[in-house]
């Protein structure tokens, strides 16, 4: 009896061995393989603040090769925009109705229907703090070269038509750029057609811009900062609303993309 018991042990033994050798040959389960980062450069990040209608602006700017990101209006808060300023490649403002005279120490113009007070707030303090603490692209469309001229120390003309007779909005008309601006570089001509959805303009040009395309009828359509080593640039008419059709303003996307990269 006591061998038998003995042999059993030994049984048992021998084959809780055999299933712990075969436990320590059976090769691990294969391991779910990361995810290989896409190849090539970082795209640069460009904050678009901050219009009710923003398709047109984050289509140009995603087909030009960079990555839109939409800025809510509700937050102006010194550390807010100061996470925007380090996050961000490059900034555009886009249009809208219009910024409050008062900028300027004007009273409203009959026809003057100011931004609502959040995205008012919002884009000023946004504006002001790029323009004076980066060095990064900034590129104002109509409402936004606005915002370029005022928070530079400018001022505008409330209404056109009151003042020269002429309609600027829903229309189109040439445009003559300076010939020694970074505009006409970038577009590689002077003269050409534009759209215009504006009522109101530059009158006084801001501290250290300078005025680099005009209406037929003298009517400010451009700035761009006299700082040649930076890309800050206004204009009047909407690049955004041309394309793709009118691939002439695909440049000017270009242009400032290339200078956020």
């Amino acid at each position: 009896m006591h061998t038998l018991k003995s042999l059993t042990f030994g049984v048992i033994v021998a084959a809780a061995c055999w299933i712990s050798y075969q436990a320590g040959q059976t090769p691990p389960k294969e391991q779910p393989q990361a995810a290989t980062p896409a190849s090539g450069p970082r795209k640069p990040l460009i904050g678009i603040a901050s219009g009710p209608s923003p398709d047109n602006y984050v289509r140009a700017i995603r087909e030009a090769g960079a990555v839109p990101v939409l800025l809510p209006n509700t937050d102006g808060s010194a550390a807010a925009i100061d996470e925007y300023l380090v996050k961000l490649d490059a900034l555009l403002l886009c249009g809208g109705p219009d910024i409050p005279p008062s900028e300027w120490n004007e009273e409203p113009h009959a026809t003057t229907k100011v931004l609502d007070n959040d995205r008012y707030l919002f884009e000023k303090a946004l504006a002001t703090a790029w323009v004076k603490k980066t060095k990064k692209p900034l590129l104002g469309i109509c409402l936004g070269s606005q915002w370029i001229n005022v928070v530079h120390g400018g001022s505008l003309i409330q209404d056109i038509p009151s003042e020269f007779n002429v309609n600027h909005r829903d229309t189109t008309h040439p445009v003559t750029l300076e010939t020694d601006s970074k505009l006409a570089g970038i577009f590689g001509e002077t003269q050409f057609e534009v759209n215009s959805l504006h009522h109101q303009a530059v009158r006084k040009v801001g501290e250290g811009l300078r005025i680099v395309a005009k209406s037929p009828e003298g009517i400010v359509e451009a700035t761009e900062t006299t700082d040649p080593s930076r890309f800050l640039i206004g204009v009047q008419w909407h690049p955004e609303k041309l394309l793709p059709s009118d691939l002439r303003q695909g440049k000017l996307i270009k242009a400032f993309i290339a200078a956020a990269k």
